[in-house]
C-alpha cells in the first residue's frame, strides 16, 4: 500500500510539473506498465484530482482545471521560492495581490517543515522594503497577467486590444514571453497582421484579451537573449533619439551602473561594451552616459557630440568658478 501511495504521489507531481504526457511518458518514469498507469490515474480521480484523457496514439494526460484546488505537491526549493515570492507580491506591479498573498502565505507558512519555514523567516527578518521617492510600479490585473502567461505556455494566439497612434487597434498575436523590470511587465509576441515581433506594455492592453485562439507552432525568437532584446526595444524604439556609445569598461562594471529598462548592454570584448538606449532629449542622454563614470565614444547619434562638449565646458567653467570661490 505504501508502494502505491508513493507511486500515486510521484505520478500526480509528474502531472503538475507539465502540460501534457503520454501514457508511455509517465509508464517509462514511473517504472510501470500502461495498465497501472490508467489504474493510478482513475485513483487520482477518485480523490478529486481531475485528469484529462485523449485517446489514440498521440493521445496522452494532462491535469485539468477543476471545480476546487487540489492539493499541490512542492518540494523544499518551490516551497521556499512560493513563500519568498508571496512575500514580494506586494512590489510586484501586480494590481490586488496584497490581500490574497497574505492569505496564500499564511496557509502556507502552517504547513512549511521547520527546516523550511526557518529559512523563509531569516528572509523575512533581515529584509526591508525600500519604497523610493521615483514613480510607483505599473499595477497589471492579475486575470490579465495569468492569461497570457497562459497563452505563452500553451501556445495559443491571443487578440488584444492596443493603444497605439492611430488610437486603440485589435492585435493579432502569438505571446512568446512574459518579460518584466521593477515597474512594468512585458509581452513580446509575434504580431501576425505585421508580420513582425512586438512588445507590448500589459498595462496599455485595454480590457481582458479574447479567448484563446488557436495553436501555433513557436517561431525562432528574435534574439537569443530574450530579456535584452525586450530592453532594447523598450529603451529605444519610442524615442527621437537611438544611441550607441562604446564604453572603454567591462560590461559587468557598465551594467553595475545600468538599467535593463534604460537599455541594452552587448560586450565587445573583454575590456569594452557597446550601450543601446535612447531619450526624447539630447540633453537628458549627455548627462546619463557623463554619470556612469566611464570613458566613452559615441557611436551615435553624431548630434549628441556638441551635446557633451556644451555639457563638458558648463561643468568645467563651474569647477573653476568653485575653485576661485
Amino acid at each position: 500500500m505504501l508502494e502505491t501511495s508513493a507511486r500515486l504521489l510521484r505520478l500526480l507531481s509528474l502531472l503538475q510539473s507539465r502540460g501534457d504526457w503520454t501514457g508511455a511518458e509517465l509508464a517509462e518514469r514511473l517504472g510501470i506498465g500502461l495498465r497501472t498507469v490508467r489504474r493510478d490515474i482513475d485513483r487520482l480521480r477518485d480523490l478529486g484530482y481531475p485528469v484529462d484523457a485523449t485517446p489514440g496514439v498521440a493521445g496522452g494526460y494532462r491535469l485539468a482545471v477543476g471545480a476546487s484546488l487540489p492539493p499541490l505537491l512542492l518540494d523544499d526549493e518551490e516551497a521556499v521560492a512560493v513563500a519568498i515570492g508571496l512575500r514580494t507580491a506586494a512590489t510586484g506591479g501586480v494590481a490586488g495581490l496584497e490581500e490574497s498573498s497574505v492569505r496564500a502565505l499564511a496557509k502556507l507558512e502552517h504547513l512549511l517543515p521547520s527546516r523550511l519555514r526557518h529559512r523563509v523567516t531569516a528572509f523575512r527578518a533581515t529584509t526591508v522594503p525600500l519604497v523610493g521617492p521615483g514613480p510607483a510600479a505599473e499595477a497589471v490585473d492579475p486575470d490579465l497577467l495569468t492569461a497570457v502567461a497562459a497563452a505563452c505556455r500553451d501556445r495559443r494566439r491571443l487578440r488584444l486590444r492596443y493603444p497605439g497612434r492611430d488610437g486603440v487597434t485589435v492585435r493579432n498575436v502569438e505571446p512568446h514571453r512574459l518579460v518584466h523590470t521593477p515597474r512594468r511587465w512585458y509581452l513580446l509576441a509575434w504580431d501576425v497582421d505585421r508580420a513582425d515581433w512586438r512588445t507590448f506594455r500589459l498595462d496599455r492592453i485595454e480590457g481582458p484579451p479574447g479567448p484563446p485562439g488557436s495553436r501555433f507552432t513557436p517561431r525562432t525568437p528574435p534574439h537569443d537573449d530574450v530579456a535584452g532584446y525586450v530592453s532594447q526595444a523598450i529603451s529605444s524604439a519610442p524615442y527621437r533619439y537611438r544611441a550607441r556609445i562604446l564604453f572603454h569598461a567591462p560590461i559587468e562594471a557598465v551594467a553595475r551602473r545600468s538599467s535593463p529598462a534604460a537599455g541594452r548592454l552587448e560586450a565587445v570584448d573583454a575590456d569594452t561594451c557597446v550601450l543601446h538606449t535612447g531619450s526624447d532629449s539630447l540633453d537628458n542622454l549627455a548627462l546619463y552616459v557623463a554619470v556612469k563614470g566611464f570613458d566613452f565614444q559615441v557611436l551615435d547619434p553624431p548630434e549628441l557630440v556638441p551635446v557633451l562638449r556644451a555639457l563638458s565646458d558648463r561643468l568645467r567653467a563651474a569647477a573653476e568658478a568653485g575653485n576661485h570661490g
